[in-house]
């Protein structure tokens, strides 16, 4: 005879599936050790992902460089292609780097690099007050600090010119495509953590151009985009003063920009 744990995972598989859950069977896992020996709780959780909510926001948590990092609700859920920005970011600084995170979401970034690198000083930033509570959440313990606020502004001024690294994972979607995403992005995460203009750079620009005279000589800037749109992207950083420099990684499906202040 099947343990009941088999017919209810074989049923809740199932259900997932015919959803349109590409990862049914890991997510049935997922949600079974969320809610375990709770039917009423795993039904609900079952119900609010069958209808499209994304399943972070239904753990509380996503897996992200191997870390677990809470997610709240309306907050951007990090991405796996993100990996990128942060195994790129670590690789350029030296020993106790002075980094900010900015468009930190739920400060998923910022976590990684505190896991990687031994910084001297440490921040992120969001405009987003949801994004900011949730990062603040995950850097508890951690020798970091998390500002509100449009990208550099928050920022204590005695930073400016000093900063040895810089990463954000700006929003860089096109205006016009924020429609297309899949509905678990555009109907439940924050827009301002997906829009990014008419031709999807118009935060990323601002960011280069501020970046210039926050970052210390020899100090990187690096950020997500997408591929069609980083000789553009590059442009702008070169007239911003920057030297730009492409990586992509085609398991993860990502790219990402250097760009170096000149000494």
């Amino acid at each position: 005879m099947a343990s009941p744990f088999s017919i209810d995972h074989s049923a809740l598989v199932g259900r997932l599936r015919a959803a349109g859950c590409v990862y049914a069977e890991d997510e049935a896992d997922l949600l079974l050790a969320a809610a375990p020996d709770d039917p009423a709780t795993l039904a609900d959780l079952t119900d609010r992902r069958v209808a499209g909510e994304p399943l972070e926001y239904l753990l509380g948590w996503a897996e992200f460089c191997g870390l677990r990092i809470a997610v709240d609700a309306g907050v951007f859920v990090p991405r796996g292609r993100t990996a990128l920005l942060v195994e790129v970011a670590a690789a350029l600084t030296g020993p106790a780097p002075a980094v900010v995170d900015l468009c930190c979401g739920s400060g998923a970034t910022t976590v990684a690099l505190a896991h990687r690198l031994a910084p001297r000083w440490l921040a992120a930033a969001d405009i987003d007050p949801a994004a900011v509570a949730c990062a603040r959440r995950n850097v508890a313990g951690l020798n970091a600090e998390v500002y509100e606020g449009d990208l550099f502004a928050p920022l204590p001024a005695r930073w400016r010119g000093r900063l040895d690294l810089v990463v954000a994972n700006a929003p860089y979607v096109p205006t016009a495509a924020v429609a297309l995403m899949p509905p678990e992005a555009r109907l439940h995460e924050a827009p301002v953590a997906l829009d990014g203009g008419p031709d999807g750079l118009s935060v990323l620009r601002r960011v280069g151009v501020d970046a210039a005279h926050w970052l210390t000589p020899g100090g990187h800037l690096v950020v997500e985009a997408g591929t069609t749109q980083v000789d553009t992207l590059c442009a702008a950083f070169t007239a911003a003063g920057l030297i730009p420099i492409v990586h992509h990684d085609d398991d993860l499906d990502a790219t990402a920009v250097t760009a170096r202040r000149p000494t």
